[in-house]
């Protein structure tokens, strides 16, 4: 019996994991076939050709490579400067007698259950009254504003387990709260931030709504709102569409393979706690 209901669930995760590499391995075939092939036979078809023009048209020709470089310009600052917001703030919060700081989580939380489509407006016309409008500062401030609740609330229910014997500990021996925070603080919360960083590169890199809202010059245009450009641009050259699909999605997953022990971690930690 424990046999059977073992087979069953291998077969039945062999079959999601088939249901999900399918459009990836079929969207990575594609990348690598020539217009006449497609032409010829189809999209459907089984491969004919094989060639890797194709990215070279997506990367050069595409402007997948100016993309690229705004969307880390973008993604880095933003990852970092949300955490380390995040993390100080968590620290005072879960670590300090503050008035109303139960009304603060939740008014941070609140934030991030707001449909962003009615914020849209608001934003673009703040960003025109700033004069950030159509610079990559302006989309890295929105990722900022609008991650900072969520990551601030995570970060807090993990600090806040945390044994306030060490601080006790660490206050006593003349450690000062920058200290403590430094040297204390952040090491023990890693797993959460390496899970919460990695999380957040991958929302901030593939964002598409925010970077179409603040920014309009096509030379600002991170990687996702590129590849909209790039099917005007080859609208019929399913071929490069698919492989500059490839290339916007490498880094998501190389930094994904790179965290993916402190991913996990974290995600135990929580399920845990």
């Amino acid at each position: 019996m424990n046999k059977l209901r073992t087979g069953s669930f291998h077969a039945g995760m062999i079959l999601l994991s088939l249901l999900w590499l399918g459009p990836v391995l079929w969207v990575v075939v594609m990348s690598t076939r020539s217009f006449d092939d497609i032409a010829a036979h189809g999209v459907g078809s089984l491969p004919q050709s094989f060639t890797l023009d194709t990215y070279r048209q997506a990367w050069t020709d595409g402007g997948e490579l100016r993309a690229l470089i705004n969307s880390m310009l973008v993604t880095v600052p933003s990852v970092a400067l949300s955490l380390c917001l995040a993390a100080m703030a968590a620290f005072a919060l879960s670590r300090f007698r503050i008035p109303g700081r139960r009304t603060m989580l939740l008014l941070m939380l609140a934030g991030n259950l707001l449909p962003p489509q009615i914020l849209l407006i608001p934003v673009s016309k703040f960003s025109e009254l700033t004069g950030l409008y159509d610079t990559l500062w302006a989309l890295i401030t929105v990722q900022v504003g609008f991650g900072l609740g969520f990551y601030t609330f995570v970060l807090h229910g993990f600090m806040r387990d945390l044994p306030g014997e060490i601080q006790e500990a660490a206050t006593i021996d003349g450690a000062g709260t920058g200290q403590i925070f430094t040297r204390i603080m952040l090491p023990l919360t890693r797993p959460a931030l390496a899970a919460l960083g990695a999380l957040s590169f991958t929302w901030i890199f593939n964002d598409l709504l925010w970077a179409i809202t603040v920014l309009r010059t096509d030379d600002n245009m991170p990687v996702t709102p590129a590849l909209l450009g790039l099917q005007g641009q080859f609208v019929s050259s399913w071929n490069v569409i698919a492989a500059g699909t490839v290339i916007a999605a490498v880094p998501t997953v190389a930094v994904f393979l790179r965290f993916q022990r402190h991913f996990v971690g974290g995600l135990a930690l929580g399920a845990v706690k």
